[in-house]
């Protein structure tokens, strides 16, 4: 029996992944991405954790109509308690979702949305998502005939970009704000955003460079981007748990410096991201 059409692999540090669908229709297998996690792990051991649970419903509020509150309510209220199980496919059944998919068979398993897949990666180790994104990266590029309409550093800095100004616009937006008022609410939570792993704002960054094109972010190396897209929905979490913006960025600031000094102790992470030795 040969593989579909519709599905191929790519290799990530050692680890054949498998994708299935094509554009923006691929989706990543989990399954086979388990296997460079260490030790005896599940996917049912990510999917009860509870930020996972409030990643997992933040993305299908905001990409899936039909996905079903009420269950995902309860389930969310049982997360992370020792007791707390819960399957791909009871996920799927009970809350209607559409950001991971079970099949069975030999070419089965549990595939997921690449926005997915990426937080699925950090969970494995922040290496590994950054190999992941980078063979994603030139898949993209091959399947788009390395098009320069295609631009992979926006691509991944908008990853979780629609998920955390929904969390924003649905904790942090009250109904009497003019529209200036709302504008000025979104770009003070990028700024704490840029503030955790820049340490500058937008306005600080221009100010030092008056004539470089284009923004901050523009010219963040892929390993400031991957962990940019982590604390876009990282953050989205905390807005919609109610923590203060303080509270936020000081958490956001000490994740940010955790993740940024683990991928940049890897040799191999460090050529592919600074092209430095």
């Amino acid at each position: 029996m040969t593989k579909s059409k519709q599905e191929r692999t790519i290799v990530v540090q050692g680890t054949t992944v498998a994708l299935k669908g094509r554009g923006d229709d691929a989706y990543i297998s989990l399954t086979d991405m388990l296997r460079a996690k260490e030790g005896d792990f599940f996917i049912g051991d990510w999917l009860r954790n509870r930020n996972t649970v409030e990643f997992l419903g933040v993305w299908e509020r905001v990409h899936n109509p039909a996905f079903n509150p009420v269950e995902f309510a309860t389930i969310r209220n049982q997360a992370g308690l020792n007791s707390y199980r819960i399957s791909v496919k009871d996920w799927v059944e009970k809350t209607g979702a559409i950001g991971l998919r079970a099949s069975p068979g030999r070419y089965g398993g549990t595939f997921a949305h690449p926005d997915i897949a990426f937080e699925f990666a950090m969970w494995i180790s922040p290496e590994f998502k950054v190999y992941l994104v980078q063979e994603f990266r030139r898949l993209k590029q091959a399947e788009a005939g390395e098009s320069r309409e295609w631009n992979f550093q926006r691509t991944l800095a908008k990853v979780n970009y629609r998920i955390h100004t929904d969390a924003i616009q649905a904790n942090l937006v009250p109904p009497t704000l003019t529209k200036a008022q709302i504008q000025l609410v979104y770009a003070s939570e990028a700024d704490l955003l840029n503030m955790a792993l820049f340490g500058k704002t937008a306005a600080d960054w221009r100010k030092a460079s008056p004539k470089v094109p284009g923004n901050m972010r523009d010219h963040a190396r892929i390993e400031q981007l991957v962990v940019l897209s982590n604390l876009e929905s990282l953050n989205s979490v905390l807005i919609h748990q109610g923590l203060p913006s303080a509270e936020r960025l000081r958490q956001l600031n000490e994740i940010a410096i955790v993740q940024v000094r683990s991928l940049l102790a890897s040799p191999d992470v460090r050529r592919l991201t600074t092209g430095k030795k």
